[in-house]
């Protein structure tokens, strides 16, 4: 029977619990709070390609891989997106 407690004493933004709760992508709010910075620290990340993770950009929306956001948060490795959130090349 699941109970919620271990949930309730995962840390919110640790592997485990991203891995349970979270779908394939998520938002630039939690994936920079999952980092340890601000929403708009993020969004500056993504607009020079510097996040740390895969980064979609769906039709207006920006969503961050859940897969990626995880092997960087294990590895400490990250894995830096090729574009910018308006499609142009950084380099």
């Amino acid at each position: 029977m699941h109970t919620g407690i271990d949930e309730a004493l995962t840390p919110p933004f640790s592997s485990a619990h991203i891995l349970a709760t979270w779908n394939g992508t998520a938002s630039v709010e939690d994936a920079s709070k999952a980092f340890g910075f601000s929403r708009a620290k993020g969004y500056d990340l993504i607009r020079s390609g510097q996040f740390p993770c895969r980064v979609l950009r769906i039709g207006r929306k920006t969503r961050v891989v859940t897969a990626s956001l995880l092997r960087v948060l294990e590895s400490g490795v990250p894995e830096y997106n090729d574009a910018s959130v308006g499609g142009h090349s950084t380099s």
